[in-house]
Formats: structure tokens, sequence, C-alpha cells
């Protein structure tokens, strides 16, 4: 140990040595650097060594310390760059290259204090070019300059011998110092004693060099010190400390107290508000309060300490920076106040209320901070000295550390009041988490416990909704909206997405989800009055590892929240269907609607067009629903209709559609289903308007297609035909095989097209929309799932039925070649019915006078009544028949030839449909190529 204390002194030694001997020989020679005695005209005497050493000793034990942060790299810096400010550039990168050297070395014997070397030497150089600027002619080196131009400041007053007194007391004591004393002298620090116990054997070396030029210098010292700023400055005092402020390891005279007593009244001139009063005025104005000084200013919306107060501009500013806080917090405390006191108003509601719960929970914490800041307060301020970094007191520096962390709080709270002023609910909770995706730990963190408060009646309405399908929404906060509408309505009407109150982060999946999920169990619990969703909701929270209960969800638990929502629409949604499936029979209903209103029922509707066809031959303002209805329940109970479940026949009824003058009963008959209660959420009344316009063109189709099996019934030869044309006169008789030849020419045409489209309508586009529709109810998983299957099922019978919007102009068209078809069926009717009362009649050889005046005075009737010609005699028999046949031979021409203009228009349009399956159609129809051969032979174009 004794070894290491000496290797100290020796360092300290060789470092004042070459201080003072390289500045004045900057190339020494060997023997003068190994001999300090030495002595030249221009080299430092003994005397001067030894004060520099002792100054050295002095500095090292002494609890100096800089007024900036200790940075080795900055002083650094800035010695470079106060070398290159001087010109000396080589000399910078010279020390640039040292201080790399010196910095990158560690490990034992590696200097640890790198800055404090650093600083050291620059202090030593400023004092020399201070020295130089002023050009004192005196032997100094920069280490007895006065303190104005930085050196040591003078420690003894204009009483020489108690000034030497004192030091030789001082430095006698010097080597009797004991451990203890170097270690309160140096701060404690275990480092600096190791060092300096070396130090204490200088008294040896003190003792060698002899009082007596000590005294000697002490003398040269007080001269050259007389007119610094440490001698004039205390003229005012009186005997004792004439200069700065230095701490030493002894302070026998106390001087130390009288420069901080003196700094102290300094500032009370400068400072009419003592710091106290200060502080507790800006505690009052963090808590909203107006202090002695600082008061709240109305115009520069903020706490303000008036400029009439004489304090420094350093504490206007610091007061000012501080009483931000007092501002942020009376903004947030006034939104809570605000929002509370209009609590029941819907603009607040309880997320609102929720973040003024969650606000007042931080002001909590920062009213207890307030509270140890104020028992702090109560201490006073000391003055300036080695307790003060240890005392428990509070100074305007101090409070502004302890407000660094409640400021970011506080402003951040601020932003927030600000942000949702206006908001409520779902927005006012992604609004703030919005505000939380922060790159600061600390930001972040606050605001999620924040969030948490928040969003806790949030995730409570979605909690509720979808695992009991109640919406405790009374102030319209929650994304799902609901109004009341019937029962029928209350799938597609009932509830709805409030995208203005969805937070940003839940997505718009999840939310669907959520809405969907809650609407089953309302529809369960309204429509179908099942309870069986309660234990799907309970096997849901199971699997999603939660419970039933309140407050198991919270803001961050994102990925719990989806895994409750897909576990509960999985199984509420699977429940649903089978209540649809197995206990409403929804399949069983859509075949019903399939059978009875798309007539797949064949025997069904034959019998019904058989039994009603004469009832709808009359005008349909004669004809009775209710005897419709009873014809309606014959055609079940004589059809295989009776076989049905009782339920679905019971839906079944006939309609009457509003009819206009002239209008036959086959214009207003249709058929309608009645679905009730939860079906009708599916067989909506649009919906079934659509069945019932698909109805009417089936029906259509099929009165058609039973109008041209009456005609065939009517107009097949028969053996009397064939004898009763054997004596009919051959002009007669080809003019009747001709007609009827052209009648029969006419019915096979159109029975070709009837029978082509009922045969692409019942299969091509019935059966296999079906069957569609049929494979897409086993995979749907929901009743939304369910509701697109059945529209797309519709949507497809209503385009391939040339019923949609895009195919107007077919289905007109269609409906004019039904009408044609219709009109001759009315012609063959009459003219068969005028053949068979001719053959009727031409076995009647005369005519009594009555019945021949009688038929005279009526020649000029119609000629198309067979029956009032046929008495007038052979000749006249045969030539009103001729006549007669000629009519209709026109009248059938007629129709034929619009029947062909519209039949060509019809099959030209089919290709440029955009709906594959019509080409079908246009194949089934064109089959034989007939009309692609008649385009040839005519060079119209019937097929683009």
């Amino acid at each position: 140990m004794e070894d290491d204390d000496q290797k100290v002194l020796d360092l300290i030694k060789e470092l004042v040595h070459r201080l003072l001997y390289t500045s004045q020989h900057p190339n020494p020679s060997p023997s003068a650097s190994s001999n300090p005695n030495s002595s030249s005209s221009s080299s430092p005497t003994t005397h001067q060594y030894q004060q520099a050493l002792r100054y050295a000793l002095r500095i090292l034990s002494s609890r100096m310390t800089p007024s900036i942060a200790p940075d080795d790299a900055a002083m650094a810096e800035s010695i470079k760059r106060r070398l290159a400010t001087q010109g000396k550039s080589s000399e910078a990168l010279t020390f640039t290259d040292l201080y790399s050297k010196f910095s990158s070395k560690t490990g034992p014997g590696s200097v640890k204090n790198k800055w404090g070397v650093l600083y050291l030497l620059k202090t030593i150089s400023d004092d020399r070019k201070l020295l130089k600027n002023q050009s004192i002619s005196r032997v100094s080196n920069g280490f007895f300059d006065p303190a104005s131009v930085g050196g040591l400041p003078a420690l003894f007053d204009s009483d020489l011998s108690d000034r030497v007194s004192v030091v030789n007391e001082h430095y006698k004591n010097l080597s009797d110092l004991d451990d203890k004393h170097f270690s309160h002298n140096l701060g404690g620090s275990s480092d600096n004693l190791k060092k300096l116990r070396g130090l204490n054997s200088f008294g040896k070396v003190e003792k060698k060099w002899g009082d007596s030029a000590f005294n000697e210098n002490f003398e040269k010292l007080r001269v050259s010190g007389e007119g610094s700023r440490g001698f004039k400055g205390r003229e005012n005092v009186g005997k004792g400390w004439s200069g700065g402020v230095l701490m030493v390891s002894k302070d026998p005279e106390n001087i130390r107290h009288l420069a901080y007593k003196e700094f102290a009244a300094l500032l009370r001139e400068e400072n009419e508000v003592s710091e106290e009063a200060l502080v507790r005025d800006v505690l009052y104005a963090c808590q909203g309060i107006d202090g002695n000084y600082v008061k709240f200013d109305e115009k520069a919306d903020g706490y303000m300490l008036p400029e009439l107060v004489k304090v420094s501009r350093a504490t206007h500013v610091m007061v000012r920076k501080l009483c931000e806080l007092g501002w942020l917090f009376r903004k947030v405390k006034g939104y809570i106040s605000e929002s509370m006191e209009r609590f029941p108003a819907e603009d607040v509601g309880t997320v609102g209320q929720a973040f003024c719960a969650a606000l007042q929970d931080e002001l909590s914490e920062y009213y207890k901070l307030l509270a140890v800041l104020e028992g702090q307060a109560m201490n006073p301020i000391p003055l300036v000295s080695e307790s003060a970094t240890s005392g428990n007191y509070l100074s305007l520096r101090r409070l502004s550390v302890w407000f660094a962390e409640p400021m970011v709080k506080m402003r951040l709270m601020a932003v927030l009041v600000d942000s949702c002023k206006t908001l409520k609910g779902g927005a006012m909770a992604g609004a703030i988490h919005m505000q939380a995706q922060h790159g600061d730990p600390l930001v972040k963190q606050f605001m999620k416990r924040l969030l948490r408060w928040v969003c806790s009646p949030l995730f409570e309405m979605v909690r509720s909704w979808v695992l009991e399908g109640e919406l405790e929404d009374i102030f319209a906060e929650f994304f799902v909206l609901s109004q009341p509408v019937k029962a029928e309505s209350l799938w597609r009407e009932g509830y709805s997405l409030h995208s203005a109150m969805l937070p940003s982060f839940i997505s718009s999946s999840l939310a669907q989800r959520i809405l969907r999920t809650g609407k089953s169990i309302n529809f369960l619990r309204v429509c179908c009055e099942d309870r069986g969703w309660a234990d799907a909701a309970a096997e849901a929270a199971t699997a999603a590892g939660t419970t039933t209960g309140r407050g198991n969800l919270g803001y961050g638990e994102t990925d719990a929240l989806e895994s409750l929502v897909a576990e509960a629409a999985k199984r509420i949604d699977k429940h649903l269907l089978d209540v649809m499936y197995n206990r409403y029979k929804f399949k069983e209903h859509c075949l019903a609607i399939k059978r009875y209103l798309l007539l797949g029922q064949g025997d069904f509707v034959q019998y019904l067009m058989d039994i009603v066809g004469p009832e709808l031959s009359e005008p349909a303002n004669t004809i009775s629903s209710f005897k419709l209805a009873g014809l309606l329940e014959s055609a079940i109970r004589s059809s295989n209709a009776q076989y049905d479940d009782p339920d679905v026949l019971d839906g079944l009824r006939v309609k009457m559609m509003p009819h206009n003058t002239g209008d036959r009963g086959w214009d207003v008959f249709s058929l309608e289903y009645d679905a009730r209660v939860p079906l009708n959420t599916v067989f909506t009344e649009s919906v079934m308007a659509r069945y019932l316009r698909i109805f009417n063109f089936l029906w259509k189709l099929r009165r058609v297609e039973h109008a041209l099996i009456g005609a065939w019934k009517t107009m097949k030869p028969n053996s009397v035909t064939s004898r009763f044309l054997d004596k009919l006169p051959n002009a007669v008789k080809l003019q009747l095989v001709l007609t009827s030849r052209r009648c029969q020419v006419l019915w096979d045409e159109m029975n070709h097209f009837v029978t082509n489209l009922q045969y692409y309508i019942m299969f091509e586009v019935l059966e296999i929309s079906w069957s569609n529709f049929l494979k897409e109810m086993e995979i749907a998983k929901d009743l939304d799932d369910l509701l697109l299957a059945h529209e797309k099922y519709l949507c497809s019978i209503v385009e391939k039925s040339l019923l949609g919007e895009r195919s107007q102009t077919l289905n007109t068209t269609l409906f004019v070649l039904f009408d044609l078809i219709l009109r001759f069926r009315s012609h063959a009717d009459r003219l068969y019915e005028g053949i068979h009362e001719l053959q009727s009649r031409s076995t009647e050889t005369s005519l009594s006078s009555r019945d021949k005046t009688k038929s005279r005075a009526n020649k000029n009737d119609k000629l198309s009544e067979p029956g009032l010609w046929l008495g007038e005699g052979r000749k006249a028999l045969t030539q009103r028949a001729g006549e007669f046949l000629r009519n209709i031979g026109k009248d059938l021409d007629a129709i034929a030839n619009e029947y062909t203009s519209v039949f060509d228009g019809f099959i030209s349009q089919l290709p440029v449909q955009q709906h594959i399956d019509l080409k079908f159609l246009m194949f089934r129809l064109d089959f034989t190529e007939f009309y692609s051969h008649l385009q040839s032979k005519t060079g119209t174009k019937l097929l683009p």
C-alpha cells in the first residue's frame, strides 16, 4: 500500500515538473529534467516548483467540481475545435490521434477518469492564455493567477502574517491526515482515497524545502494577487475571506459559509418573492387554484406570474413551464365535471362515463403526487452547500423533475379530451385507440390502461349481444342498431351495423359476425320461440376458454374476442338451421312451392285446369273465389297432392288478382302460398310476388298447351268426316281439305314451339335450379347463407324463364305468341264446329216453307254462323260452305303470317341473350335446322 502511495506522489511530481519546465523549455535537456533544483534565469525556482506542487495537491484533494456534465468525447471535441479555430490544424490532428489512442486504452494501468484529465489540461491551457493576453509581468505559469482570469482564487486577506500562519498550519497538518480525513475531502470516493494516500508523505518533502522559502513565495503571491477580484470584492467585509469559492480540504475560518451567505443575500436582493412561495403557488396552480402570485389569466388562457413581480427572467420562464401542468389539469378536470353533470344525456353515454372514470383514476394518482410534493414544500430551501444535495426540500428545478412524467400523461389526457368532446360510444373508443399507436412504452402502457377502462362497457355490450342476444344500448353507443319491425322483417331489417360507432380495433368482418350471431339468437327467441340457443352459447363460451359472466373480455384481448364470436356463431347458427329444417320443415315448404306454384306436380295441374277451365272462361267479374277454392280442394283430393303434409296444403290458396273490364278468369286466376313465421323470413312479400309472376307465366304456358291439346282433340279425323267429304262437291271438298291441312300445319308448328319451350322451362330451368338449391342448402352455415341460396335459386328461375329485366323484349314477344296461339284455338274450334254442324245437316233434303221464309229473312246474317245457312238447301249449302271455308282460311292465313313474323323475331333474339342457358332453348327449337333452311330459301335473316 505504501508503494502505491509513493507511486501516486511521484506521478504528481512528474506531472508538475513537466508542466513547469516544458513550458519554459520546449526541448529540455535530460539533466535539467532530472534535477528540479537546478535553476536558470528562465526556469522556475525551487520555491515556485514547491508552490505548484502544493497547488496540485490541494486541487486533487479538494471537492471542486466543474459546472458542466462529464463527457470525455465532448471535451475532446471542444479542445480539437479550439485548436482548429486558432489555425493549429496540424496540432488538432495530432491531438485527435493521441485522444483516440488514449480513449481506446482500457484495462489495468489505464486512466478511468479520462474526462477529468482532459478537463484539467484544458483549464490549465485557458489560464495560460489569459495570463499572456493580460501581459502580467510575473512568473506564474497559470497556477497562481487571480480568479478574474480563471486562476485559483486568493485564499488570504491583507494580514500576511495571519495568512502565512494559517497556510503553515494547514500544510503542517497535511502529513498527519488519516484515511478518514481524505475520505471526507474527496467526497467519499474510494478511488481518489487510494490514489491520494501517498500524499501523506508530502509533509516530509515540505520540511526539506523549509518554511522561509515558503513564506517568501507567499509574499510574492500576495503582491501578484492584489489586483484580483478576490481582494477588491471583499473591502466591505473587513477581515476574513477575500476571494472566490473553492472547496478545499480544510476551511478553518468558515470561508465557504460566508460566501454562501453573501450569495443568498444577493438572491434576496434580485427576487422580491422567495422560491418557497413560488413553489407553493405552482403547486396550487397545478390543482387549478390561484395562488398569491401565480394566477390564471383568462386572456392568456394560462397560469401566469405577473411581470410586476420582481424575479429573474429564468424564474419567469420556469414558472410558466411548470404551470402548463395546471392548464392541462384545468382542461381535463373541466371535461370530467361537465360530462358527469350531464351524464344522463345521450351524448355522454356509458363509454363516456367510463372515460371520465379512467381520467379521474389517473387524477387520483396525480393528487397523491401533489400531496407528497406539498409535504416537501413545507421544508425550507437551504443555501447552496454540501447538504443541499441531500436535503428533503422542493425547489423549482426539483419540481420540474417531479413534473416530467405527470406532464406527459396530462398532455395525453388533454389531447384525448379535445378529440373526444363530440364523440361517444364506439367512435370514442376508436379515437382513443388511434392515440395508443405510439412508440413510447410509457405512453403505450398508459393508453392501454386507459383503454381497458373506456372499452369495458363496449366489450360488455359485445358479450351480452353474442351470448344472450340482448342489446343493452340505452345511449346508442354500440355498433349494432335495432329498430322495431314485424316478426317477418326481424332478420332483414331489425338489426344493422352502425359504421360510425364501429371502433377501429374491431374489423368489419368481425363486426358482421357479431351482428349475425346476435341476430340469430333474437331470431330463435322471437320468431322460432326456441330456447336451445342458451346451451349453444354456454358451449361456445367453454370452447373459447371463457364464461358467460360479465367482465371476461377487455381491450387488448382481440384474439379472445374473435375466438368467442367464432365459436358462438358456429354453434348458434347450426342450431338455427336445425330448427328451420327439422322443426319448421323448410325444405318441405320449398318443395311444396315448387310443386304447386311452379306447377311441378303434373297430375294436380292437369286436373286443376280441367275442372276450372269452364269457370275461368267466364268474365272475371262474375267468378266466385269461394267456388274456385272448392275446385282447388277437389283437385288436391283427386291427385297425389292429397298425401302431402297437411301443414303444407293449408298454406295453398286461390288468389284473384285485380282485373280490368273484359278480362277473363284465365287472366286473373293464381295460386298463393301462405308461409307463416319464421318461414316468412325467407318467403317475404317481395319473394312471393316474384313467385306469383313466375306462376302467371307458367300458368299461361300451361293454358296454351291445354288449348292446343283441346284443338287437337277437335281436329283429329274420323270415319264420319271421311264419308262426309265424299258427298261434297269437288270444289268444296278441295277447299275444305286445304283449310283443314293449313290448320293442321299451323297447329303442328305451334305445338312444336310450346312443347320445346315447356320442356326447357320444366327441366333446363326449374329442375336444374332446384338441384343447385338443394346443394347450397346442404353447405349453408347460417341463415344468411340460406337466404342467399334461395335468392340465387329464385333469380336463376326468373332470368332463365325470360322474366328478368334484360329479357323484357323477349318476354313481350313470348306473350304475343301465346295470344296468337289462343286465337288460333278459337278459329280452329269455329272451323271444326262448322264442319261438324255441316255434316249433321247434310242428310236433310228439304226444309219447310216456313223455315225457307225465315232463312231468307235472315240471309244478311253472318256467313260464319253455319247453323243459319244449312237450311237453305243443298245448293245454298254448298255456296255457303265454300264462303265459310274461304273466310276461315283467310283468318288462319292472317294468324299464320303474324305468328311466323313474331316467332322469327323471337328466335332471332335468343342467341344475343346474356344467359347461356337460353342458347339451349334455341338449339331445341331449331334442332332440325328447319328455320336455317327457311332463311336460305326466303333470304330473310331469321338467325343472326
